[in-house]
């Protein structure tokens, strides 16, 4: 998907118009269904105007194709200039160009990072030179053309408003320069003779089409990148804020005279668990204590039978470990303590809930760092209290500093940042601008039956794309204690299955088999599939136009609301919040595990027709 092409003759005439600005932004809203900030059509006249000074050169062959706006398969990241030719050899080429409107740039400690003034003031970036070559590692990582056709990528960036360098070309950074050269304005003769040396000829934007419209290479699940990741190899490409949030916290973690606290706020997708066990792999590697810690067991689960066989089950306990095995540790026991789904932390721990204060009070006093990844819209439990508000109040008590950051780009959902801001405008749980779904964006689909999106859903996990149906936790487990029965009963006995709980516990998302059994939001919270079918059961209704929840519709079986009704009697106004605020987390949780497509199945009519009228 992209905002623009055609060949270099077309485009410099766009930019002799003096509104290239106004003819991308309409292909921008043709290709990604929604409209551009003032700011980024200001970027585009500037820097395609800037950009267009350096092709406009007689050298240049008039057919190279120039793409503008691409975005990268499977993340909400675009590359802002595509150029694609031949090269000598009469292989397929295209120049990638990263685009800077900067004046100046500082050097920071962290590997990749640099200090610029952006967004109203000074932050923490990805160097130009990794910004622009991780976006075409993904490129090639992503888009299955590369490999067939063998594609070649030359990536590189512009920074047209500098003159100098400066901290740029620090030798700190020369192994990222190496991969990417910089260009400043001054140098637009050395940035000319850069895409000549890569593009004899052109193609009239056959390379930029084929890239366009290519298949999305098998995608790289965390679990399946584990084993890699522990024994130190980067499985993953960090971009921007990912690698500001690695780097910031390896460097807390080489300054532990003080107690640290590192708060990082991220949806679903966003990249949290990535960079948690990035983080633990990066930090055991440099003989630090740390541990990855999760409260919910089946991440847990899914990453030790990954990891069996291949380390020491002693070994792999150490390194993975729940919320509530900090009661009684002494202060600063461990140097780092890496928390994922922070939300999800309770008070109270043990089997019975009664031991120790508070889980975010044991983990900031047992360690010299922590670090928080937390989603407070992922709360979907009476006991979790993990919240931001909670996290800074201990932290204060216990004296340490703290700092925080925030992930904001998508990388499941298909990449697409406004599926989440629709879900979340779908289910009410907070209005946006995102009335409608870009079906570009990701295979959405709502079926009438929930035979035709079991099938839907098998037909995809059979074509070797990992995908689980899932469902709001209403049916009572009655297979827990008559295995010949099935748990989910729906259209008169059309389709029944059992809950997942029954034979594979937390490793359900990894069984073969487990493609005829439900999951629930226990067994699948913070892993991740490609496709995922939810089945959204008699909590979750719509009543002319308005969503509403009934907990009271739950399963008696679902612990998640054990003591609502007490709550009910000693405090409505509160349990009435607080049941609301699960339903909707459940499901907002369930309708993004999928990274290229979700399908929904409604028990309530009119919620299925609400859905509908939102596509």
């Amino acid at each position: 998907m992209l905002a623009y092409c055609s060949k270099i003759s077309q485009f410099l005439k766009d930019v002799s118009t003096g509104h290239i600005e106004k003819i991308i932004e309409q292909g921008f809203e043709t290709s990604f269904g929604h409209r551009t900030s003032p700011a980024e059509l200001r970027s585009w006249k500037n820097s395609l105007l800037a950009l267009s000074n350096v092709l406009n050169n007689p050298r240049m062959p008039k057919d190279v194709g120039v793409g503008v706006e691409f975005q990268i398969p499977k993340t909400s990241k675009r590359i802002d200039i595509i150029l694609s030719g031949v090269n000598s050899d009469g292989e397929l080429t295209s120049v990638i160009i990263e685009l800077k409107q900067w004046e100046s740039a500082s050097k920071t400690s962290m590997d990749g990072i640099v200090k610029t003034f952006i967004g109203g003031g000074y932050r923490n970036v990805s160097h130009p030179s990794y910004q622009v070559w991780s976006y075409s590692q993904l490129l090639r990582d992503f888009a299955a053309v590369v490999e067939e056709k063998s594609i070649q990528t030359h990536p590189c960036s512009y920074l047209h408003n500098m003159a100098h360098l400066g901290d740029l070309a620090n030798e700190c950074y020369s192994e990222h320069v190496s991969n990417a050269p910089m260009f400043t304005g001054l140098d637009g003769h050395m940035l000319l003779e850069f895409i000549l040396s890569h593009l004899v000829k052109g193609d009239s934007c056959e390379t930029i089409q084929l890239l366009s419209n290519s298949e999305i290479a098998p995608s790289k699940s965390l679990a399946d990148a584990l084993k890699g990741m522990i024994e130190g190899n980067e499985e993953f490409v960090l971009l921007d804020e990912q690698k500001v949030v690695f780097e910031r916290a390896l460097s807390m973690a080489s300054h532990l005279d003080s107690k640290q606290v590192y708060i990082v706020r991220g949806g679903p997708g966003t990249g949290k668990s990535v960079l948690a066990i990035n983080l633990l792999s990066r930090l055991v590697s440099e003989q630090l204590n740390a541990r990855y810690i999760t409260k919910n067991a089946a991440p847990r689960a899914v990453y030790e039978s990954r990891l069996s066989g291949h380390m020491r089950k002693t070994r792999i306990s150490a390194l993975f470990t729940g919320s509530g095995s900090f009661v009684n540790t002494p202060s600063d026991d461990y140097d780092v303590l890496v928390v994922d789904e922070a939300h999800r932390l309770n008070a109270k721990s043990g089997l019975y809930g009664n031991l120790g204060e508070n889980q975010i009070k044991e983990i900031i006093n047992s360690s010299k760092l922590s670090i928080f990844f937390i989603d407070e819209y992922q709360k979907i439990h009476i006991r979790d209290v993990g919240s931001e508000e909670l996290i800074r109040s201990y932290a204060s008590e216990l004296g340490a500093i703290v700092y925080d950051d925030d992930l904001v780009s998508q990388f499941r959902c298909g990449g697409s940042d406004g599926y989440l801001a629709w879900v979340d405008n779908t289910l009410e749980r907070k209005a946006t601008a995102n009335v409608h779904i870009d079906s570009k964006q990701i295979d959405f689909q709502v079926f009438d039956n929930p035979a035709d999106l079991h099938a839907a859903i098998r037909s995809k996990n059979d074509s070797g794309q990992k995908s689980r149906v899932v469902a709001g936790y209403c049916w009572d487990w009655v297979s827990k204690k008559d295995p010949q029965k099935d748990d989910i009963i729906l259209s008169n006995g059309a389709f029944s299955a059992k809950w997942n709980l029954t034979e594979h516990g937390s490793l359900w998302i990894e069984k073969d088999e487990s493609i005829d059994e439900v999951g629930c939001i226990h067994t699948c919270q913070g892993l991740e599939l490609d496709y995922v079918g939810v089945i959204i059961g008699p909590d979750l209704r719509c009543n002319d136009g308005v969503i509403i929840t009934d907990v009271s519709n739950r399963s008696k079986s679902d612990a998640s609301i054990r003591g609502l009704k007490k709550m009910m009697k000693e405090d409505p106004s509160k349990a009435v919040v607080l049941g609301r605020d699960i339903v909707l987390n459940t499901y907002r949780t369930l309708l993004t595990r999928g990274m290229k497509g979700c399908y929904v199945y409604c028990t309530d009519p009119e919620l299925s027709l609400h859905f509908k009228s939102k596509m």
